[in-house]
């Protein structure tokens, strides 16, 4: 089952605005800008950024859903259940470093690291993005007794785009590998 899906961004937003309620946000009197908030001011640095978590219970091991993830004939069958995205088949690199390529080239990217049965995270992008910007996806497998909590994170995609990737990820991940694992 799909647990609630929000992202960063909208914790902090609500947290601003509690901490505002309570006088203790950013800019309140009595809080005054260090000299390494005011450099960090100059140089540019974005607190915005989009980030996506969700959290999905696979009834199966942890062993068939990272190998259902990380071998490219599974994951080829994973995707003839999606509903949305029919493609060619999936090429995938078992080694770190190692590239991929899935739902008929549309997206690719690296291994950066694979810890067998419990973790993978890939620089991933869309084709379509600008040359050279990658994301971050993490994927956390969990035991939850016969039971898989997959916990993922996506971040560094262009902003604007969560709403949009985060369909993507129930739509042509978790349900069609749902219904594999079945």
């Amino acid at each position: 089952m799909i647990s609630e899906i929000f992202t960063r961004r909208d914790f902090s937003v609500r947290l601003v605005g509690l901490l505002s309620a309570f006088s203790l946000g950013g800019g309140v009197s009595g809080f005054a800008r260090s000299p390494l908030t005011e450099r960090a001011a100059d140089q540019k640095i974005s607190r915005t950024a989009e980030s996506i978590h969700q959290e999905v219970i696979f009834q199966a091991s942890r062993e068939r859903v990272y190998e259902a993830l990380t071998d490219a004939k599974q994951f080829t069958k994973v995707t003839s259940f999606s509903s949305v995205m029919k493609a060619a088949p999936a090429e995938i690199d078992r080694e770190v470093g190692g590239a991929f390529t899935c739902f008929g080239g549309h997206i690719v990217g690296r291994q950066v690291e694979l810890v067998p049965n419990e973790r993978i995270v890939q620089a991933w992008r869309v084709v379509t993005w600008d040359p050279g910007l990658y994301s971050i996806a993490k994927f956390e497998l969990r035991e939850q007794g016969p039971e898989t909590r997959l916990v993922f994170d996506h971040t560094g995609f262009p902003n604007g785009k969560a709403e949009h990737l985060a369909e993507g990820w129930n739509q042509n991940y978790w349900e069609p590998l749902r219904k594999y694992l079945a």
